[in-house]
């Protein structure tokens, strides 16, 4: 389903170019454009229908903002291209504390990311679709699955057969605005009508703007991650990458100030049945079939969306692994060489956090956009402090940038927590310690492990052990012959061990007629293939304990390195191996923990040939 495993070599047709990272990579900065202005909207309608008209200059200093923020991430592009982003910028100028909490923060946003991408497709089409508003969950776990399956493919792949989505929402948008512009009074004006339920009123004071301006922001959302994902470009990968941040500006703030300037012009307003884009769609356009088939492409790439944490979650858990902040799994390439365990462990969080808000984004959007704001909040101050060490040519007008864009994203980081604190943020709050505190007890196992291999210095030469081998049997068979063959071969002794089970309720003269274990020896005796065999009886149902317990006898007795040698059988059909008795799986479990003795398998094929 993944496809065929690819070679290193073969890696390059997996890698994006400009135009696809749009798709891969800028797909959650993109469709911003549904939420953006419909969250900045919402604050500022609470002063009042006076306060709408703040609706531009507001966006327009978030359309600033948005440069600042698409310069520096080229700046981090440039400087830091291994990928990671804010991450690498923090640990490289604040240090290792301060690179944690830029990455568990990005960790949170990704992951809010999916959850909310998805659920705030499927809520497009439950409002389309009415009957399947009961039934969330299925919906987004299915379309979760879709993306997982096709971002293990591969990511240029992936990139690939978004492209088309992504053109045809972005020309979409910019339809709607051309044509907002051009016509005097839109195609459907006649329809137009202004409300404003809510019946507060507040002040236009500095409070309202800036809440209504830390809102907006979330249209910020998702620009960080080409710089997280610099390594998926084909080469030169540096160029490529900024190239595609620079589209991503240019597209997004261009969009963003022609759906203000049409919101401006025909009042739109918050609407419980309708967003402010439907609003601004269905002025335009009229409700016919090109408004239908927009609402479902935004639908549709509002999902997609989604795939933004994909390209940069699993780069970033690969930085920290090989920085021993995360399992070092997270650093291997699957075989379609991608970080396949990044892309199933996000895929795993994803689907627990949108079966518990059962597939609800109201419940999300509290949470969203703190985690990214704290990663641009940092990334900012790392590039002031490395302008600052650095020095190139014009660093104070660089470090004057990034430390305008540092207090502008710290204020709307500090405002998205006050103001949406009981409401969900507090969940980040402690999500995010948490995950730092997981981070350090991963390092402190990581240096236990250094410290006690002595990784980095020369050990001493290696020295010899005498062996011995045991080889538990039920049977002398074919099976037998192999395991002692085997046996022979890896140690200086061997030992058969067969457990026989002794039945406390046999009479004087039953026990006097011969059993299972001397027939056994007899025959034993009679075969002699060279090594000695122990028989234990046992009152015990199982032969693992008495195995163990006289492993345990023989450990303390010699010095000898001991090597389980467990036959096992290898149907020629995998479905018959549940016909055998899954012993080796019972007495490995019980030995796997032990650190003096060595378990292994002498593998016996029922279609083996003598050699």
């Amino acid at each position: 389903m993944i496809g065929r495993p690819l070679r290193t070599s073969e890696s390059a047709k997996e890698r994006i170019n400009p135009i696809e990272g749009l798709s891969a990579l800028s797909l959650d900065a993109l469709t911003s454009v549904a939420y953006g202005p419909e969250a900045l909207l919402s604050v500022l309608v609470v002063g009042g229908a006076t306060a709408l008209n703040a609706m531009l200059p507001i966006t327009i200093v978030i359309v600033i903002l948005l440069a600042i923020l698409v310069t520096s991430y080229r700046q981090v592009i440039e400087a830091y291209p291994t990928g990671g982003g804010a991450y690498a910028v923090s640990k490289a100028n604040l240090g290792k504390n301060i690179s944690l909490v830029a990455a568990a923060a990005l960790i949170v946003d990704y992951t809010l990311t999916v959850a909310v991408s998805i659920a705030a497709g499927v809520g497009a089409l439950t409002s389309a679709f009415p009957q399947l508003a009961p039934q969330t969950v299925p919906p987004c776990l299915a379309f979760l699955a879709i993306l997982t399956l096709m971002n293990l493919r591969g990511l240029g792949e992936t990139a690939r057969v978004f492209l088309l989505p992504t053109a045809l929402f972005i020309i979409g948008i910019y339809a709607v605005i051309v044509l907002g512009l051009i016509h005097p009074l839109a195609l459907s004006a006649k329809d137009l009508t202004f409300h404003i339920t809510s019946k507060t009123t507040q002040t236009l004071g500095i409070l309202l703007i800036l809440k209504a301006f830390s809102a907006g922001c979330s249209a910020l959302t998702g620009v960080e991650a080409i710089a997280n994902g610099v390594p998926l470009y084909k080469e030169p990968r540096v160029p490529r990458a900024k190239k595609t941040e620079m589209l991503l500006g240019l597209i997004l703030g261009s969009m963003l100030i022609g759906l203000a300037v049409l919101a401006n012009r025909f009042h739109v307003a918050p609407n419980a049945t309708q967003t402010a884009l439907s609003q601004i769609m269905a002025i335009t356009m009229g409700r016919n079939f090109a408004f239908l088939a927009l609402s479902i492409i935004i639908t549709l790439v509002l999902g997609l969306a989604a795939n933004t944490s994909f390209g940069g979650l699993p780069i970033l858990a690969s930085l920290l692994a090989q920085d021993n902040f995360l399992p070092h799994r997270f650093a291997l390439k699957g075989e379609r060489q991608v970080f396949s365990t990044g892309i199933w462990t996000l895929s795993f969080f994803s689907a627990l956090l949108l079966i518990g808000v059962n597939g609800n984004t109201n419940n999300l959007i509290p949470m969203f956009a703190i985690g990214v704001f704290t990663g641009f909040t940092l990334s900012q101050i790392g590039l002031v402090v490395h302008w600052k060490r650095t020095k190139p040519s014009r660093w104070k007008r660089k470090a004057a940038i990034n430390g305008f864009g540092a207090t502008v994203t710290g204020v709307s980081t500090l405002i998205f927590l006050l103001t949406k604190f009981l409401n969900g943020a507090w969940l980040v709050v402690i999500a995010v310690p948490l995950i730092i505190l997981l981070f350090l007890r991963i390092k402190n196992y990581y240096l236990r492990v250094s410290t006690s291999l002595q990784l980095g210095t020369i050990p001493s030469k290696p020295k010899s052990q005498e062996t011995t081998v045991i080889i538990p049997i039920s049977q002398i068979s074919k099976l037998t012959q192999y395991a002692i063959g085997e046996a022979l071969s890896l140690g200086q002794k061997a030992i058969a061990l067969y457990v026989y089970n002794t039945d406390p309720t046999l009479d004087e003269s039953q026990k006097l007629t011969p059993t299972k274990k001397d027939d056994l020896a007899k025959e034993w005796m009679k075969w002699n293939p060279g090594i000695q065999l122990e028989i234990i009886e046992s009152d015990y149902s199982s032969i693992v304990k008495p195995i163990v317990d006289y492993i345990d006898q023989l450990r303390n007795s010699i010095d000898n390195q001991i090597v389980v040698l467990i036959p096992v059988i290898i149907p020629d059909k995998g479905r018959y191996r549940i016909l055998h008795n899954q012993t080796d799986l019972l007495l490995s479990a019980s030995l796997s923990k032990r650190s003096d003795l060595i378990v292994a398998r002498a593998k016996y094929r029922l279609d083996r040939t003598e050699r």
